[in-house]
């Protein structure tokens, strides 16, 4: 019976741990038991092998906050952590428009994480292009050279090689590569424009970027050019297209809330949901680059998710 505290490379996916309950020992509750006897792993990981039944007191299900007389005997399954997961393939849905030997150009759909992280270690577009294209398990990031947010639709381009993915990163980077976006904004816009404003961390509210007093700014440009105004239950809005220079974490959608005019449905930063438009109103339609192989231009467009075709098929224009 192992009754110490056990080494980190001691521990495995396949074989359990048997420990012996003893005075001394934290018997009050069964998580701070786990984490005297493993105290590699976090509480709060050691909670969750609990709730998901994988520790066993006496042959039972053992309960969070339960307390363990001394003599009980405890069998814990060790279990991965959620982000040793993360690069699983797993069968996504996706429309891939575009491909060659070099390239993909995938349609991502709302609503699907762009790549693992807190709270999403699973169930993402890099995990969908894992189980697709085997291959980009031996390319940085699964090939993946731009993100686009949960709640935003639209095209992203994927290296198939690390050739290919040096040379979309330079493009990014040298603002070659076209990556327009159509958006739906409240208020009556002006015809055209450019913010030219740093973007980082907002200093009040962690989940929400900022331009006022931002933490670790970084350039942000974005064109803007307004294609028609409408009306929507009872609100003045405008559909824009944007042109992005930077790639800035939610950019687009802080900009133009910075000029008074929030996306709708973007409630994070100042939008409403009305109708249909339950997410920000962002869609990524249009995406060109230079092939890394040909040195032709691709171009790659797509239409709108329906929920914002139904929303745009509503809106009363002007």
């Amino acid at each position: 019976m192992q009754d110490t505290p056990i080494a980190e490379d001691s521990l495995s996916d396949d074989e359990p741990l048997v420990f012996r309950a003893e005075l001394g020992m934290p018997l009050d509750r069964l998580d701070k038991l786990m984490a005297h006897l493993i105290p590699t792993h976090s509480r709060n990981r050691l909670q969750g092998w609990i709730e998901q039944g994988h520790v066993l007191v006496n042959g039972q299900p053992g309960k969070v906050r339960q307390s363990v007389r001394p003599g009980a005997v405890v069998i814990a399954t060790p279990q991965p952590a959620p982000e040793d997961l993360a690069f699983s393939p797993e069968p996504i849905a996706f429309d891939v428009l575009a491909q060659s030997p070099h390239w993909v150009v995938v349609n991502k759909p709302v609503g699907l994480v762009t790549h693992p992280g807190a709270g999403n270690w699973s169930g993402t577009l890099l995990n969908g292009l894992l189980h697709r294209y085997p291959e980009l398990g031996q390319i940085p990031r699964a090939g993946i050279v731009h993100r686009l947010d949960k709640d935003t639709s639209g095209l992203m381009v994927v290296a198939r090689t690390e050739v290919a993915q040096t040379s979309l990163v330079r493009q990014l980077q040298a603002r070659t590569m076209g990556r327009q976006y159509m958006a739906i904004a409240h208020g009556r816009m002006l015809a055209k424009g450019t913010v030219d404003r740093p973007i980082g961390r907002d200093p009040r509210v962690p989940v929400r970027m900022s331009v006022e007093r931002p933490i670790a700014a970084k350039p942000a440009v974005t064109h803007y050019e307004r294609q028609r105004m409408g009306e929507y239950m009872d609100c003045n809005l405008s559909q824009v297209l944007c042109r992005l220079e930077t790639g800035r974490t939610h950019q687009i959608r802080v900009h133009l809330a910075s000029l008074g005019h929030p996306l709708l449905g973007d409630t994070l930063y100042g939008g409403r949901e009305l109708g249909c438009a339950k997410r920000q109103m962002l869609h990524a339609w249009k995406l060109s680059f230079e092939d890394p192989a040909s040195g032709e231009t691709i171009t790659v467009e797509a239409e709108p998710p329906q929920d914002m075709q139904q929303v745009m098929q509503e809106i009363v224009w002007s």
